[in-house]
């Protein structure tokens, strides 16, 4: 796990309440946080806990893991992972065992990848079909 980058975790918040048209104080109470706590963690004061990043993300409606890789929580590989996973888990059009099967598939395939090995469907297969 990276250490929390808090002073672009701060810059990063103020530009997206800023962006959101919210003062500090409306986000603090959006968030349920106080607007001193606030403060401190946009001014790169404070190191909030992932809890509370997922607090300020509902409240500016950014996603959580976007926060977590500002933090310095996650790495951008990492919410990839989990935003895929989300967009799964969320799909209503698909039952929830074609769901779990879809992400055991996905997960065997970045099993695939991370060792390097040779499988379909991959640019580098230089295997051809029989005739």
């Amino acid at each position: 796990m990276a250490s929390l980058n808090v002073g672009n975790l701060g810059e990063y918040l103020r530009e997206q309440r800023r962006t959101a048209q919210l003062t500090l104080r409306q986000l603090a109470d959006a968030a349920g946080v106080s607007n001193p706590y606030l403060s401190q963690i946009e001014r790169g004061l404070r190191k909030p806990s992932a809890e509370i990043l997922q607090q300020l993300a509902k409240a500016l409606r950014i996603s959580a893991e976007t926060l977590y890789v500002q933090a310095g929580i996650l790495d951008e590989r990492d919410r990839d992972e989990a935003e895929v996973r989300s967009v799964i888990l969320a799909d209503p059009s698909i039952n929830e065992r074609q769901k779990q099967v879809l992400l055991q598939i996905y997960e065997s395939f970045r099993k695939e990848n991370a060792l390097g090995t040779d499988g379909p469907g991959r640019t580098d297969d230089h295997s051809t079909p029989s005739s």
